[in-house]
């Protein structure tokens, strides 16, 4: 196997990866081919909703290929969609801008815990927790 050239995060909308500026600034310097990795991803994920913001870790090696890792939404995204909201608070902690229960929390931590590799193997119990935290810094109330 050929050396790593680099290693990059990018958010890519479910099944309709395109090559465009936002995502040529992420593989661009790396030397990806934006096409090939556009229909590949777009394979992958055609099973997911459209609106999903899928995040991708891709390491990119010397001789031009690559490899990526698809990881689930980010809690924001899972969030906003369990609530109806387009955004999160502007002063969290001082306005409410809306309520999530407890049980959508397990539930979209048990999703997490499925999806996503970098959740492997942590308690159901820690994930819950920090998707609640993640919930009141976005200025939800939590309700039982």
């Amino acid at each position: 196997m050929a050396a790593v050239k680099g290693v990059t995060r990018v958010l890519v909308m479910a099944g309709s990866a395109k090559p465009s500026p936002a995502l040529g600034q992420a593989l661009g310097p790396l030397g990806v081919n934006m096409m090939e990795f556009c229909k590949d991803f777009n394979a992958k994920t055609g099973q997911y909703k459209a609106s999903a913001q899928m995040r991708v870790r891709l390491t990119a090696f010397e001789d031009r290929s690559f490899k990526y890792v698809l990881m689930a939404p980010p809690t924001s995204w899972y969030l906003k969609r369990v609530t109806g909201l387009a955004k999160g608070a502007k002063m969290p902690g001082k306005e409410s801008v809306g309520t999530v229960s407890v049980k959508a929390i397990y539930e979209i931590a048990k999703s997490k815990c499925e999806h996503d590799p970098c959740h492997k193997g942590i308690p159901l119990e820690h994930v819950v927790k920090t998707i609640a935290g993640s919930a009141r810094s976005m200025g939800l109330t939590l309700v039982r």
